[in-house]
């Protein structure tokens, strides 16, 4: 009899701050290349896809969707539903509307919540962690995963076992919060606590079970955000006032930390949640003096010392370094004491309170049909390069306080200004005058760019007026 196949349900909606520069709320680090091939979604999508899996249900926001199906696309995959998140609510409400959705189909298919920005290598040994715990899975139990600590760290919860035999999946005793470095060292010593990996397995009627006895406040509300779901370009958008009285809340607190049918299986495999530059660092290829070099970076005389530039036109020189990261964006550069980055998020508060752009925000803004960066801006004026993918177009727009000139470096520009449509070819480039109907397209079979010059008396993304657009964003800036 062959094994069943198990739904992954992968979580990609979060904007964390651990890793600022490089990972900001605008393009977060699931979908940054960070370490090995590919991002971390895409690395977490290809490790639980194909035999043994259904296509994922993929739970994000609106401003990630496209950056979601783009960067699987680019891997060749189509994803089951992408369920899109009207708000951030945390893991509780995504993992149940994900569970009442495959509940339509098959209440008892095995489920798999998985985040988008774990680091794992060797997927066979992880496969194979899962399979050990299909069977519990299936006779009702919510299954975790667990990862032996090789070391005292506090900055991942616990899991402590009713007993130290990992052979399958054995009972959890209970979830053990991040802990001070003195719990932690006892924990190692004794032996009988994994990390906690936020990964479970279940059955979708287990899981919505559980709600319906622990949270049933929010499983009322996630039922209506699923059942007045509305369909959008392929996505499944939840209902957003039912979501929006959902609480703001993880599955752990939610959930897992007050049912009684959880069991644990150990992960022997590697694993990482990269969930800050140390952990970057203890995944790169180092040498012999525990330096690692990431793009355009040079080291002299350094110990024990990451440096990484994220740019070919910006070199990144470390001399006589010890214990330092530093990270070098076209807009923003990080020097931090090793022992210091996981603060990095207490600085990214302070500089949202201080209203700095570079806290949330990069130059280069990735949008459903390519990506424009801001190469210059001024007063009454700013220059952008402006990449637009094959086959893809800007909504049909105007603005109220701008005028653009176009000039077409690399491909061919379909351009309609009012009336008028016209192809513009290589060094080639048209006017559109302030308050005129517009759009671009690319009509070939390779990525166009094009140099944009603005100018006017307000330069905000805010300042468009759409009239159509196949991506459906509506009005504002991203709609």
């Amino acid at each position: 009899m062959s094994a069943p196949e198990i739904t992954p349900v992968i979580l990609c909606g979060g904007s964390g701050t651990r890793l600022w520069p490089v990972s900001r709320k605008s393009f977060p680090k699931q979908f940054i290349p960070l370490i090995g091939d590919g991002s971390l979604f895409q690395q977490s999508s290809g490790r639980l896809w194909g035999s043994g899996f259904t296509r994922p249900l993929i739970v994000t926001n609106s401003d990630f969707r496209f950056i979601v199906t783009q960067q699987l696309a680019d891997m060749g995959l189509d994803p089951g539903a992408v369920l899109i998140e009207p708000s951030a609510r945390n893991t509780a409400p995504a993992l149940l509307a994900a569970a009442l959705h495959q509940a339509q189909s098959d209440p008892h298919g095995l489920m798999l919540a998985a985040p988008s920005d774990q680091y794992i290598t060797q997927v066979d040994t992880f496969r194979a962690s899962l399979q050990r715990g299909v069977a519990a899975a299936q006779s009702g139990q919510i299954v975790t995963f667990g990862i032996r600590p090789d070391r005292p760290e506090t900055g991942y919860g616990y899991l402590e076992l009713d007993h130290d035999d990992i052979a399958g999946a054995v009972p959890l005793k209970r979830f053990v919060e991040k802990p001070v470095l003195a719990e932690a060292e006892r924990m190692l010593a004794a032996g009988g606590y994994l990390w906690n990996a936020g990964i479970f397995m279940y059955t979708a009627q287990t899981l919505i079970e559980a709600f319906k006895t622990h949270a049933p406040e929010m499983l009322s509300d996630v039922e209506a955000a699923v059942a007045g779901a509305q369909s959008d370009l392929g996505f499944l958008r939840l209902e957003p006032e039912a979501w929006a009285r959902c609480a703001d809340i993880s599955i752990d607190f939610a959930i897992m930390e007050k049912i009684s049918n959880i069991a644990v299986v150990q992960h022997d495999g590697d694993w990482s949640d990269l969930g800050g530059w140390m952990a970057v660092h203890q995944h790169a290829d180092v040498d012999a003096d525990g330096v690692a070099l990431q793009g355009a970076a040079h080291a002299l005389d350094c110990q024990n010392t990451l440096l990484r530039s994220e740019s070919d036109a910006l070199q990144l020189v470390g001399l006589g370094l010890r214990n330092i990261v530093a990270v070098a964006m076209p807009d923003a550069v990080l020097v931090a004491d090793r022992s210091r980055v996981a603060e990095l998020g207490d600085v990214v508060k302070e500089m949202r309170k201080a209203n700095v752009p570079q806290a949330d925000t990069f130059p280069k803004d990735h949008r459903p049909w390519g990506f424009f960066e801001t190469l210059i801006l001024g007063g009454r004026f700013q220059v952008k390069r402006i990449v637009v993918n094959p086959g893809a177009a800007l909504s049909l727009q105007s603005h109220v306080h701008r005028a653009e000139h176009w000039i077409v470096v690399a491909g061919t520009a379909k351009v309609t200004i009012g009336d008028t449509e016209k192809l513009v070819w290589e060094n080639e480039s048209v006017y559109v005058p302030l308050g005129a109907v517009h759009r671009m397209e690319n009509p070939g079979k390779l990525p166009m760019e094009l140099i944009e010059v603005q100018t006017g008396s307000y330069l905000g993304e805010d300042d468009i007026i759409r009239y159509d657009d196949v991506y459906a964003r509506g009005q504002g800036a991203k709609g």
